[in-house]
């Protein structure tokens, strides 16, 4: 598969599951939500792997890269689903597109791959300011919002430690089995946090609820996953993350038309602000030698 088209597809499948992730919990809680989607996600890639005889290799490296990506996995997607209680789908995207900038900074100190520049620098900081005029516009949805905006923040910090370390470690791990390596290890965590927080098994699942599970257990964990860390093994840990720059403008939209969710003049200025810094954070140096070329030539 090309590099383009697994872009394309992560773009397509992120856009989708942040409404996803809010209907998964639809009369049965966000922790069933994440751990049913979780457990068929390690089925549905087992059975993908047997297909077509992919080998989940064992070496010490292969074991280091399943644990960052399975307790990168386990922060990050449990605080999503936390925080998908107080705050719309649309705002989880857009949040959780400051992904480039945190993973960016780590990456800068861990792996070396681009030095932070005048450019970069103003990015973080626009990015930082739409954080806040979405923090404060959160009011406006109500007092328990704001957990949704710090929870969101946690979940990006978590995804890009747990990125950035999958590419230092650099196994030659096939994406298919960093993904269900991954699983494998969210698991039993899940499963843990779920009986230790006093769950007990829904005795009804509505039809919302069950193929949004569904969806995000074959299409969101394996699918989504393995493209992600197909990408991951070709390109840049900050090139990767820049596809959190199109879904939140496409999210933003699919929660306004499919579920009803306002269009806050406070969340697109916030919007805007976040992803024009993710825009000057990757290309602002890039354009700044285009233009002082064209007017030099």
């Amino acid at each position: 598969m090309s590099v383009p088209a697994a872009y394309i597809g992560i773009i397509l499948i992120w856009s989708t599951t942040p409404l996803a992730i809010q209907w998964s919990g639809d009369g049965v809680g966000y922790l069933f939500g994440i751990t049913s989607r979780m457990i068929l996600g390690v089925v549905v890639g087992l059975m993908v792997a047997g297909l077509f005889k992919v080998r989940l290799p064992w070496h010490a490296e292969a074991c280091r890269t399943y644990l960052a990506a399975g307790l990168g996995l386990f922060f990050a997607m449990t605080s999503v689903y936390w925080s998908s209680q107080f705050i719309p789908s649309g705002w989880m995207s857009v949040l959780f597109g400051l992904a480039p900038i945190v993973t960016g900074l780590i990456a800068t100190v861990w792996l070396a791959e681009q030095a932070l520049n005048a450019a970069r620098i103003v990015g973080m900081l626009l990015g930082l300011a739409g954080l806040v005029i979405m923090s404060l516009g959160s009011q406006q949805l109500g007092p328990q919002a704001v957990y949704g905006v710090f929870g969101m923040v946690f979940s990006v910090i978590a995804y890009s430690l747990s990125a950035v370390a999958v590419k230092r470690i650099g196994a030659d791990v096939p994406a298919l089995a960093t993904t269900i390596g991954g699983l494998m290890v969210t698991v039993p965590l899940l499963v843990t946090v779920y009986f230790l927080a006093g769950e007990s098994l829904p005795a009804i699942v509505s039809y919302k609820a069950m193929w949004s599970i569904i969806y995000l257990g074959i299409v969101g964990s394996v699918l989504g996953f393995a493209l992600y860390y197909y990408v991951l093994r070709h390109v840049e840990a900050t090139r990767v993350a820049l596809i959190t720059l199109i879904t939140p403008v496409l999210a933003l939209f699919l929660g306004h038309l499919l579920n009803g969710e306002p269009l806050q003049t406070q969340a697109m200025i916030g919007s805007a602000g976040i992803i024009s810094g993710l825009l000057l954070f990757e290309y602002g140096q890039a354009v700044g030698k285009w233009v002082r070329h064209t007017l030099m030539g």
